[in-house]
């Protein structure tokens, strides 16, 4: 667990778990998690949170596919993964068009089709991915055309999505869609694997959306994971089988030194009613499983943030940023859970004409910051043109370059692992994409094969150096002692010199960042657009808060008791902080701090006027400031 634990605390910058109160201590627990974003990080992440918090293993589910593959197998039976046989992983084209037919959904009808040769009950077909790769279990083969399957495709809706794209591709001469073939999977051995494991009161995981995806939305969920809890109650009487919802929420999930929240929900307890269903069978057992089903999603829509589509899901974390007080400072729990309620609330009152203005002025004010080259926290701190502004320019530039030449060993020694792991993971995503039905640029992947491959060329590499450095020291005549220490010195000081430049280079990444509204500022012309974007955020920011006070009591009962933020734009009053300490907006006293974190926010803040433009990277070591570390510490 401590080699897990520092991987993932290398690639992610900052890892916070929610509710972790609410994880069961002991007896048999199912951890069902989503969205699956981020392929093999995702158990990784929730694995570890339960041990850290209840010093519980969780047995996760694993693709059997993944699980054949030499370098992610291996790591998914170090975590004693139980492997999961999958119809889609083994789909395959088959023989000519299908569509619907008018007056059944069920009914399947084909042209130049082989259903009597190609197909056998119990099989599936699947659609295209044009129409969201939807599968239906094959229940009568009718003849070579016609053939009946067991529910609709997607469902209600997915039924209507279907006949739309029939009718687009009838005006355009096509009639009908390719489709594949999904063999029967006989799932019995993994079931009894997961039965015995819950017997034993142990924990499994499970992602019942099936594979990994890079979606806004969750996938349509298996029923699996009902079969389990239900199924291991009626085989084992007296045993109660508990179901945690775990939500996974990432920001740039596929980047390095991005952040992740893991939220808890609240454990559901398996009713014994619905255990009793299930000891019927047939009809009885299949209503059993569709109740579990809905219990499973509803836990789960309380723990993810779940967006029709990518343009919705950036208006609303647009929409958040100007919600957000200046001068406050939100842990990530409170961002996921603020995200949850607003999309909830635009979703609910998306047809208001007041809410549909208001997405436009925010796409609008959104198209005004990429033409400025600038980012939402930046415009409330930008200032005029003066002699401070160019002060603070020269002042940080210093300091990028500082934190440049202390980044730049550890850089270049690492530097092939990186440039490896961009290569390789970006030709894996492409192989996924292309292997997948419900993937949208195979992103999910891009974590997962970036540490995999630094996993396997690290070692390579640091043997490299430590052997080049031995052959300089023997060519240059040194004494036989450090010729013999130098390969053991040179393994023991790369792992050292390779997290001084991480840290060193963070912290030059946010200077970075914080000088385009320096720039902006003292460029001629630009004071008018930089006055126009304060003005419209300041106008933005009291009309989102006007709507959110306005709307939210109608969709929340207990709104003004479970708000996040006070409703309120404006600043917060200045106080009188001391040289070593800040006071927050709340006027909590930030920890104090450590290393050169402190002198560097003095002469920001009190030099020249400004306050830091990134909360994070001031210290080059801790990588948050005190504010940070207070207004965290007990999300968990």
């Amino acid at each position: 667990m401590f080699f897990w634990k520092t991987i993932t605390h290398i690639f992610f910058r900052e890892i916070r778990p929610r509710g972790a109160y609410n994880i069961p201590r002991d007896g048999p627990v199912i951890f069902v998690g989503a969205p699956h974003n981020n392929q093999f990080l995702d158990p990784l992440l929730l694995g570890l949170e339960v041990y850290k918090e209840t010093k519980r293993r969780v047995r996760f589910l694993a693709a059997a596919k993944s699980m054949r593959r030499k370098a992610v197998g291996f790591f998914a039976r170090l975590m004693d993964s139980i492997p999961v046989e999958r119809a889609a992983d083994s789909a395959k084209p088959a023989t000519g068009r299908v569509y619907l037919s008018e007056t059944d959904p069920c009914r399947v009808i084909g042209i130049g089709t082989k259903f009597t040769t190609e197909f056998t009950p119990k099989m599936q077909i699947m659609l295209p991915k044009t129409v969201g790769a939807p599968s239906s279990e094959v229940v009568e083969i009718i003849s070579d055309t016609e053939i009946r399957v067991k529910k609709e495709f997607g469902g209600e809706r997915g039924t209507a999505k279907i006949r739309a794209a029939l009718e687009e591709l009838e005006k355009q001469g096509t009639k009908g869609f390719e489709f594949k073939r999904l063999p029967f999977v006989d799932q019995q051995i993994m079931y009894r694997e997961v039965y015995r494991c819950l017997k034993e009161s142990g924990s499994v995981g499970i992602f019942p959306e099936g594979g990994s995806h890079d979606r806004t939305d969750l996938l349509p969920l298996k029923a699996g994971v009902a079969i389990m809890a239900l199924g291991a109650m009626a085989n084992t009487p007296g045993l109660q089988v508990k179901v945690q919802p775990v939500g996974l929420s990432y920001f740039h999930a596929h980047r390095f030194r991005s952040r992740a929240v893991v939220e808890f929900g609240t454990a559901i307890d398996v009713p014994m009613e619905l255990v009793e269903e299930f000891k019927q069978g047939d009809a009885q057992k299949h209503a059993a499983i569709g109740k579990m089903m809905t219990l499973v999603y509803d836990a789960l829509k309380t723990v993810t943030v779940r967006a029709p589509d990518y343009d919705t899901l950036m208006l609303i974390q647009a929409v958040r940023r100007l919600y957000k007080t200046p001068g406050e400072h939100l842990t990530l729990g409170q961002v996921v859970e603020l995200n949850r309620r607003l999309l909830e609330g635009y979703l609910h009152f998306k047809d208001e004409p007041r809410l549909q203005k208001c997405r436009e002025n925010v796409m609008k004010y959104n198209r005004l910051l990429r033409d400025l080259g600038l980012r939402d926290h930046q415009v409330p701190k930008a200032q005029r043109a003066n002699w401070k502004v160019l002060g603070l320019l020269a002042y940080r530039l210093i300091l990028l370059a500082v934190w440049g030449v202390l980044a730049l060993p550890g850089t270049v020694l690492n530097g092939p692992i990186f440039i490896l792991a961009s290569v390789i993971s970006h030709k894996k995503a492409k192989e996924a994409l292309a292997a997948s039905e419900v993937k949208i640029a195979g992103k999910d992947v891009l974590a997962t094969w970036k540490i995999l491959v630094a996993l396997g060329v690290a070692p390579l590499l640091y043997g490299f150096w430590a052997f080049l450095a031995t052959w300089l020291a023997v060519r240059v005549g040194a004494p036989l002692k450090w010729r013999v220490a130098t390969p053991f010195i040179v393994c023991m000081a790369l792992p050292f010199m390779s997290y001084a430049a991480l840290k060193f280079g963070e912290a030059g990444m946010d200077v970075m960042k914080s000088l385009p509204p320096l720039v902006v500022s003292l460029m001629p012309g630009q004071q008018r657009a930089l006055v126009k974007l304060k003005n419209m955020r300041e106008e933005l920011s009291n009309e989102v808060t006007d709507i959110i006070n306005d709307f939210g009591p109608k969709l929340y009962s207990d709104f003004d008791k479970r708000r996040i933020l006070a409703p309120s734009s404006a600043p917060p009053p200045s106080s009188e902080p001391g040289l070593w300490r800040r006071k927050g907006g709340k006027g909590v006293q930030d920890a104090p701090g450590y290393g050169l974190m402190h002198p560097m926010t003095w002469i920001d803040e009190r030099l020249f006027g400004w306050s830091t433009s990134s909360k994070h990277g001031t210290s080059a070591f801790f990588g948050f400031s005190g504010r940070s570390r207070n207004s965290s510490k007990n999300e968990a």
